[in-house]
């Protein structure tokens, strides 16, 4: 079955990974394309980056009204990947604050976000708790 990465800046490779476009005047760090940087103004170009797979979910909340056909309760968080700030789910945990918490510790991983007619299936990412028991 094909994959296909539902976002551009996510790598579909063994481990899978995020990957950001860094100023190469300052090292802000940018998940969309960009012809300059909104930190500096630098136009000096960018490099690609992978973001580190680990974090710590920084905040979070709790979705309990979705569009029509999106399953809720879900987690949508803020993680810090080692100084690189990445929106996701957290997934593979119940959607309660008796289970979710800032300073939770989380990994990159990916998920089947459907699969259409031709059977490319569509990858998405989230995080999943790596603290034991967590889960």
């Amino acid at each position: 079955m094909a994959r296909l990465p539902f976002v551009n800046y996510l790598r579909l490779g063994d481990p899978p990974v995020l990957v950001v476009q860094a100023c190469k005047a300052c090292g802000a760090r940018f998940f969309d394309r960009r012809n300059a940087c909104a930190s500096c103004g630098s136009d000096a170009g960018f490099d690609q980056v992978e973001v580190a797979r680990e974090g710590v979910v920084r905040t979070f909340t709790i979705v309990s009204f979705a569009a029509p056909g999106v399953p809720v309760p879900y987690v949508s968080g803020i993680v810090d990947c080692e100084g690189t700030t990445v929106r996701g789910n957290i997934v593979n945990i119940a959607a309660d604050p008796e289970h979710v918490h800032a300073g939770m510790k989380v990994r990159l991983t990916i998920l089947s976000l459907g699969t259409d007619a031709a059977g490319t299936n569509a990858v998405g990412y989230g995080f999943e708790p790596i603290e034991s028991g967590a889960a």
